[in-house]
């Protein structure tokens, strides 16, 4: 797992895609994810719409591309809400910017972990290599 971070930390940005009540898929950019007890996080909003979306259907993958390397990364799982206050400190110390809109306290900050993952690295020039957690 800690490969996969690394992976997704040195890339930046990320594709999140989610899938709408009426099958539509949805992809947005993220920037936000972290290691905490042992789990691999992201953080939201709980009023946005990729909230509602995990919450009604938590199977979720994200994308995220290594220019540098020609390597990119596809993880699949499934999203866990974390109502404790312990991983929302820990994502916004992480992510000091977002303290100016999100606090531990607040009833929108959302951290979610990653169960049943599988991730695939990939690139033109080697074989997939796949990561379970």
């Amino acid at each position: 797992m800690k490969e996969v971070f690394d992976f997704i930390k040195k890339c930046g940005t990320y594709y999140l895609a989610t899938v709408e009540a009426d099958g539509q898929p949805r992809n947005r950019p993220f920037g936000t994810i972290n290691l905490f007890e042992d789990k691999l996080y992201i953080q939201t909003g709980k009023k946005k719409d990729v909230s509602k979306q995990i919450q009604k259907n938590p199977k979720v993958e994200l994308c995220c591309f290594d220019g540098a390397t020609g390597t990119w990364l596809r993880l699949a799982g499934e999203l866990v809400r974390d109502d404790r206050r312990e991983p929302k400190v820990d994502m916004l110390e992480h992510y000091p910017d977002l303290k100016a809109m999100y606090s531990p306290d607040d009833e929108n900050t959302e951290v979610l972990y990653f169960k049943n993952a599988t991730a695939t690295f990939s690139s033109f020039s080697a074989a997939p290599k796949v990561v379970k957690f």
